[in-house]
């Protein structure tokens, strides 16, 4: 968007006023938003209008209760300026993410701090997408004298994604209760503000572009382990959805090295999940000597055991556990199916992500490099992810930011 000075404006036309007026209004909302605290003579010279022009919008947002002034600006020589920041208060934003055992949710002010949180245990009784929403966006916005009202946006990642052309979420059918067709609409009502339904790997991949290990790379694939394989990629810093919402559910891919899954919607799961999914991995661990409960377990102790610079020195059934073995079979596993991905859209970087790529950590990732570099053509960058926070979580409260910060500007 670009500012017009007033005094460049037509001076007969009311309209075209109030349209410089909001054009001058948002330049300056939306450099706070991303910048932070500016004096009157920054917003003046990064936004391109005059100082009397920045006095009278920083006038106007102050008085909406959107800027407040936050001091002065103390080192500089002679008079200090008076600095101006996003009122945190004018709005705020939540986001969710839910799964078939809990719904997190958040909420950020205007100013993308986290204000409140709520995580409600859902299990195998669920209420159903709107009142589990809605018990859990009612506790985290009470904490802080919110009600849900005063919510612009809600964003809500879960598995799988909403078919544009039904309106119906596809690839979950584990998640009880959310499969209703107007889902979005019920879920908007209850709320009383606009409800946006994502993919929760595709909010992590929101994460990874703005905080993680996908920072200043606009073609990515982030790779995720975690109750279940998924993926999401972004291409020229746009998340690629396909036509059904489809794109990333790399589970259903064939010829990984298991025998071909047919019926898939009937199975509900691919031949890439039953060959290196995590329901493949606890299995897998025990025959390499390695016990545990979850694949998260099995994998960080595979992973600490590989890192020792001798053989475990303890007794018990895992004295001989084969830590490094393990993970290289898990590795080839998963550069199984990413060589495909890899030879497909050919990203710059892929980043491994979800809880099981995180206990892993660098024993995992390095042997998952190792064996891309035999099995892919190109050569794309291997990291880990770096959201320190739930991603899934981070990319939704992002996203909802977005969208009131775009709701609050354009009415104040």
């Amino acid at each position: 968007m670009t500012p017009a000075d007033d005094r460049h404006g037509p001076s007969g036309s009311p309209a075209t006023s109030r349209t410089i007026r909001a054009l001058n209004d948002r330049a300056a909302l939306t450099l706070l938003a991303s910048d932070g605290q500016q004096s009157r003579t920054e917003i003046a010279r990064r936004t391109g209008i005059s100082k009397p022009t920045a006095s009278q919008v920083l006038a106007r947002l102050e008085a909406a209760g959107l800027v407040v002034a936050v001091g002065q600006e103390h080192g500089r020589r002679g008079r200090s300026p008076v600095m101006y920041r996003l009122n945190p208060a004018a709005g705020h934003a939540a986001g969710l993410d839910v799964t078939a055992t809990r719904v997190s949710a958040a909420v950020v002010d205007l100013d993308g701090s986290v204000v409140a949180r709520h995580e409600l245990p859902t299990g195998r009784k669920s209420k159903g997408a709107v009142l589990s929403v809605a018990e859990a966006l009612t506790s985290a916005a009470s904490s802080v004298g919110l009600t849900l009202g005063d919510l612009a946006s809600v964003v809500i990642g879960t598995p799988g994604s909403i078919d544009p052309s039904t309106g119906r979420l596809n690839y979950a059918k584990h998640l009880s209760g959310w499969h209703s067709p107007g889902l979005l609409d019920e879920l908007s009502e209850v709320c009383g503000s606009p409800v946006h339904i994502e993919n929760d790997v595709n909010l992590a991949a929101l994460a990874e572009r703005h905080t993680g290990a996908a920072v200043g790379c606009s073609d990515f694939f982030l790779f995720w382990v975690g109750d279940g394989l998924g993926g999401a990629l972004m291409v020229d810093d746009r998340l690629y959805r396909g036509a059904t919402g489809g794109a990333g559910e790399v589970g259903f891919m064939q010829g990984t090295g298991a025998a071909l899954v047919r019926r898939v919607r009937r199975e509900n799961s691919g031949a890439f999940e039953t060959y290196a999914g995590p329901q493949r991995t606890v299995a897998l661990a025990r025959t390499y000597g390695l016990r545990g409960r979850t694949p998260v377990d099995v994998v960080a102790r595979a992973s600490a055991l590989a890192a020792e610079s001798s053989s475990p020195n303890g007794s018990g059934p895992e004295a001989a556990a084969d830590g490094a073995g393990f993970l290289t079979d898990l590795s080839v596993r998963y550069a199984a199916g990413l060589a495909s991905i890899i030879a497909i859209v050919d990203p710059e970087r892929v980043v491994l992500g979800g809880s099981v790529m995180q206990a892993g950590g660098e024993q995992l990732r390095s042997r998952v490099a190792a064996q891309l570099a035999e099995l892919a053509m190109s050569r794309p960058t291997i990291v880990v992810s770096t959201v320190a926070d739930n991603p899934v979580l981070t990319g939704a409260l992002g996203a909802a930011l977005e969208r009131a910060r775009e709701a609050v500007f354009a009415t104040g």
